[in-house]
Formats: structure tokens, C-alpha cells, sequence
């Protein structure tokens, strides 16, 4: 766990500066500082986006599909849930201790015969408004946890009535094939962005 951990580490490093340089050209309006400290970082902000004309900040949270080089996949999943030493914890999504106020989704993440990487698909989520449509169709963290209790046994894909599994989401549970055994809330992010909670920068 601890090397894939590592890895997955070096990996994120590689990508910073092929995301900062998307920044730079579609960001124009905002300067961004990149928070190297462990623990903002545990506490979801990974950059933060100043507005040069108002006096305006916004922290975000980085997100990159890395278990997906070279795919281009249409979906994000979204953290409910994950173990450690055999406890449930919460995810990243409802984690209040997360000052998370935007997500950049990184996806399509494309590299060249040496692993550098040489481009990728960026996707803007306001966290709150994000919460608030789930929570408005009715899955809200109370609710979600009711049905992940019920079903903690059950590994892949299930269903929710709130969604449509083909071109809004449903939840996903990683119980024989990863060790933390996250269970995920699947979210298409054409969806996403038909809903008004994201917008596509790259």
C-alpha cells in the first residue's frame, strides 16, 4: 500500500506542471498559489485561486483520475466512504473537516512514450452547490449512508432511484479489489455540468 501510496505521489507531482500551465492560459483573471503544506492539503486545498479584480479566494481541491492514463472516461467518482485499520471513515465528499471549496476534476489524462504527461481535461465542481443537488434529489449524506449500510456486503455497481445510471451516476462499492474498500457516488460529468455545479476549463 505504502509504495503504491509513493507512486501515486510521484505521479501528482508529474502532472503539477502541465496543470499549472493550463491555469495560466485559462485562468487569466485569477493568479493561483499552489499549497505545498501537509496540512492544508489534508484539509482538501491543494490551490488556491485568487480573483485579481475582487478581493476574492477560492480553495481547491485537486482531483486526478491516475489509475487511468491514456482513457478518457466520461464518469468521476466522488468518496463517501473508505477503511483504515478496518474503521469506516468518512470520505472526502461530506468530510466537514475538508475546507474544500472547489474540486478540479483532472481526467482524459494523457501521457507520451516516457511518461511525461502531455495533456488532460480539467473540470471545475462548486463543492456546496454539488452537496445541495444531491441533497435536493434526494440523496443526502443521512440517506446515502442508510443505503450503504444496507448493502455493505455487495461489491460493484448499485442503482439509485434518484439517478439515472446511464447518464447521471449511481454508487460503486471497491470491497474485494482495493484495501481501503472506498465506496464511491458515480457522477457523469456531462451531468455535472448540465446541472449548473461544474463547468469545463480544458
Amino acid at each position: 500500500m505504502k509504495s503504491k501510496f509513493k507512486a501515486d505521489l510521484s505521479k501528482e507531482k508529474q502532472l503539477i506542471p502541465l496543470l499549472d500551465s493550463y491555469y495560466q492560459k485559462h485562468l487569466m483573471h485569477y493568479c493561483f498559489e499552489r499549497v505545498f503544506h501537509l496540512k492544508k492539503q489534508m484539509q482538501g486545498i491543494d490551490l488556491i485561486l485568487k480573483d485579481k479584480h475582487l478581493e476574492k479566494q477560492f480553495l481547491v481541491d485537486e482531483k486526478a483520475q491516475l489509475d487511468y492514463v491514456n482513457e478518457s472516461l466520461p464518469t468521476f467518482a466522488f468518496e463517501l466512504f473508505y477503511q483504515k485499520n478496518g474503521i469506516q471513515k468518512q470520505g472526502w465528499l461530506f468530510d466537514a473537516s475538508k475546507k474544500t471549496e472547489f474540486y478540479a476534476l483532472v481526467t482524459g489524462i494523457y501521457s507520451d512514450e516516457d511518461g511525461v504527461f502531455t495533456s488532460c481535461n480539467i473540470t471545475f465542481v462548486n463543492r456546496e452547490k454539488l452537496i445541495q443537488h444531491i441533497e435536493e434529489v434526494g440523496l443526502s449524506q443521512k440517506h446515502l449512508e442508510g443505503i450503504i449500510s444496507k448493502n455493505q456486503n455487495i461489491h460493484g455497481k448499485l442503482n439509485l432511484e434518484q439517478l439515472n445510471p446511464k447518464s447521471e451516476g449511481y454508487l460503486f462499492f471497491s470491497t474485494k479489489n482495493k484495501a481501503e474498500k472506498p465506496v464511491n457516488l458515480i457522477l457523469k460529468l456531462d451531468y455535472l455540468i448540465m446541472i449548473g455545479v461544474a463547468k469545463r476549463l480544458v
